[in-house]
């Protein structure tokens, strides 16, 4: 059938409305922008990705309350980046995923505390960089390890105290010496080895 539509295009509005639902998700692939209008809200969350996928940009916003996270995904992909801030408190935390990874870095803030560890990974490695303290002590080592790659060294003090070994070795790695030189030798082997690189290199 889509070979078919794709042929004859113009036969994809007699489609539109058939009462199976594979055949409207392949007739909305080749409709008319202005016929997909009517067919947001189909009761087909097939149809609807297909629908999200084709409509234009200015009219995506019509779909944001849709109850499917494949559709929600299609709009958190597709939306111009000014308007993706609607979706930040997205219930699905793949959904917050890709706003964080589209979002202007400055417009990260509100989802700094998100409830998702992969979702504030992808907000500290696009927060600016002078914002990252906001994000010093968060309960994920793993997010604390992007914020130990990225953020100032002269801030790096607290995470060369941390209880990741990881985040404290890349902490001495970065950190100004003079905060290398207040604290005892770490007990990790690998973190120790690179503090006393670091001294002797001094």
């Amino acid at each position: 059938m889509a070979n078919f539509f794709r042929a004859n295009p113009d036969l994809a509005k007699a489609y539109a409305d058939d009462p199976f639902w594979e055949r409207r998700a392949i007739a909305a692939r080749h409709l008319p922008q202005q016929r997909l209008l009517q067919m947001v809200a189909d009761p087909d969350e097939a149809v609807r990705r297909v629908v999200a996928y084709r409509l234009p940009l200015a009219q995506l916003e019509l779909m944001l309350g849709d109850r499917d996270r494949e559709v929600r995904i299609t709009l958190a992909d597709r939306l111009p980046i000014d308007h993706l801030e609607a979706m930040v408190e997205d219930p699905d935390y793949l959904v917050r995923h890709y706003v964080a990874r589209r979002l202007k870095p400055g417009r990260l803030f509100r989802m700094i505390n998100d409830a998702d560890r992969e979702v504030r990974i992808a907000v500290a490695r696009r927060l600016p960089a002078e914002s990252l303290g906001l994000m010093l002590f968060d309960e994920e080592s793993e997010v604390r390890r992007v914020v130990a790659e990225r953020i100032d060294p002269t801030a790096l003090e607290p995470l060369l105290r941390d209880d990741d070994w990881w985040v404290r070795r890349q902490a001495f790695e970065r950190a100004p010496l003079q905060m290398i030189r207040a604290l005892p030798e770490d007990e990790d082997d690998d973190v120790r080895d690179i503090q006393r690189q670091r001294l002797a290199d001094s």
